[in-house]
């Protein structure tokens, strides 16, 4: 089985066929997200497959989206992905569990964008070599014959709110990272703040940016605060000193209420120490 999911929660999009900007994007983000994919047109695929066997990014902290298994470009992005020296990889426009047989030597971040996708997402998820669900709102849309993932609000709408549920329901299920889709307005960071903050309190592990300005604005919004820092570790300082139930400024406190404390220490990277 793959090690887990451990590369933060801002995760930024930028095109392979561009290498001068790999490193600022390392720079501004948690991991980098080499795209292979939509972010390169036909005619540069060669030149971004070439910079990315060429570039040096801490593999820790890289994941190299390739096209589709069912491209014309698929082969050449394995033999990429194989002489690349990275080993996360994000398969776009999974449907099947058996798509991803080829990619077993790496951990697979599959991205989910299809109705047929979403249906078998929890077999994809259960796959020793998967480390994480990821999905796209627009093509998913586009799949069900939409034109619009949102509304006039500006919200998702509700079919594509109970998408994104599933893949969080999927992905955790099996003990794997599920990463927000990426909001594509980066002119408003304030919708980008409240979905990333909706994010990290439902269970999500990380949200995808397409701009670096959007790296920070998703860090805060995973950030606990310090109020929330001091109450949970009251909180595991309480477990282990108490035998049963107790409270915590007035409120009782039992099994699942300490497990959401020890969550967010653990998003904090602060050491459980008092844990039991």
């Amino acid at each position: 089985m793959s090690t887990p999911f451990t590369m933060g929660p801002a995760i930024l999009f930028c095109p392979a066929d561009r290498p001068e900007r790999f490193a600022k994007a390392a720079e501004r983000a948690d991991a980098v997200i080499l795209d292979l994919e939509d972010a390169v047109g036909e005619a540069n695929k060669a030149a971004a497959r070439e910079g990315v066997i060429a570039s040096s990014l801490d593999p820790e902290r890289t994941i190299l989206r390739i096209n589709s298994t069912r491209s014309e470009h698929f082969e050449a992005d394995l033999d990429t992905l194989a002489r690349s020296g990275y080993s996360t990889v994000m398969v776009p426009k999974v449907m099947t569990p058996e798509e991803l047989a080829l990619l077993a030597p790496y951990r697979v971040v599959a991205l989910i964008e299809s109705a047929r996708g979403l249906l078998a997402a929890p077999e994809i998820a259960a796959l020793p070599h998967v480390v994480g669900l990821f999905w796209g709102a627009e093509d998913l849309t586009v799949s069900l014959g939409g034109t619009s993932s949102r509304g006039p609000d500006g919200r998702y709408r509700d079919v594509i709110r109970v998408a994104r549920s599933n893949i969080l329901l999927a992905a955790r299920a099996n003990g794997k990272a599920a990463i927000d889709a990426i909001n594509v307005d980066f002119t408003n960071l304030d919708s980008l703040a409240a979905e990333a903050a909706d994010a990290a309190a439902s269970g999500f592990s990380a949200t995808a940016c397409i701009h670096p300005a959007q790296a920070e604005t998703i860090r805060a919004a995973y950030r606990p605060s310090a109020e929330q820092l001091d109450w949970a570790q009251r909180v595991v300082d309480g477990a282990a000193a108490t035998q049963g139930a107790f409270s915590v400024d007035g409120a009782m406190i039992d099994e699942p209420v300490i497990r959401h404390a020890e969550a967010l220490l653990r998003r904090a990277g602060t050491d459980e120490r008092s844990a039991r």
